[in-house]
């Protein structure tokens, strides 16, 4: 699994880290809660450990920007001191999957962790997300806030090379061998579907996410959470 610890304590985290390493799993660290939750919208994580007394933001906050303004449904298993049925509530309505109390044994985080990451691949559709635009690949329904968008075929390729890319620049290269194989088209082609997919996802809605690169190619983005 992929995952991240957001644990201000050092030690605690390095021995999360250092345990879930050596059991096979890659894993990502913030000490703070801004860091955080960038690094948790940014990428697409298996699980998140959290901790809930974060400086910055606090674990509670992170998890509720996480669902609402994120957008990202990753699990989040919380790690805290905090035992009381007020505390374990107000991490459960922020949005976390689970919640496990300090101290706690390596071993039982570990299986948490992997039943949370089983149980949102078997459930949740495969949805890629941006700001307020979704794309579901099972439906090949695309909505921006909440509002459906109707988009051809080619189209719905483009707009999922650069969703699997974000925040990356996809070369026009790269698109053009995604969307036609080999059989390229010609020079215009390419530039006359993002001109379309712009006015598909863009213009109707004021905030514009698809931004080009002169010279290089394009890219998808949410600019609020990462810079321009």
């Amino acid at each position: 699994m992929r995952l991240l610890v957001i644990e201000d304590n050092r030690d605690i985290a390095a021995n999360l880290g250092d345990y879930l390493e050596d059991r096979g799993h890659t894993v990502d660290y913030a000490a703070d809660g801004v860091t955080g939750l960038h690094l948790a919208v940014v990428n697409d994580f298996d699980a998140i450990v959290l901790d809930l007394n974060l400086p910055g933001i606090d674990g509670i906050e992170v998890c509720r920007k996480l669902r609402q303004e994120g957008r990202k449904q990753t699990p989040v298993l919380m790690l805290t001191a905090r035992d009381s049925l007020d505390s374990k509530l107000a991490g459960f309505e922020s949005g976390a999957d689970d919640y496990l109390v300090k101290p706690f044994a390596l071993q039982e985080v570990e299986a948490r962790l992997q039943v949370l990451a089983r149980r949102t691949k078997a459930n949740v559709p495969r949805t890629l997300a941006i700001a307020d635009l979704e794309f579901n690949l099972d439906t090949l329904e695309v909505r921006r806030a909440g509002e459906s968008i109707q988009l051809n075929p080619t189209a719905l390729k483009i707009l999922q090379a650069l969703m699997e890319a974000s925040p990356s620049v996809v070369t026009r290269n790269e698109l053009e061998t995604r969307v036609w194989g080999e059989e390229l088209p010609d020079s215009d082609s390419l530039r006359v579907h993002i001109h379309g997919l712009r006015a598909a996802i863009d213009k109707p809605f004021g905030k514009a996410l698809i931004q080009t690169r002169h010279g290089i190619g394009y890219r998808i983005v949410d600019t609020d959470a990462v810079p321009a």
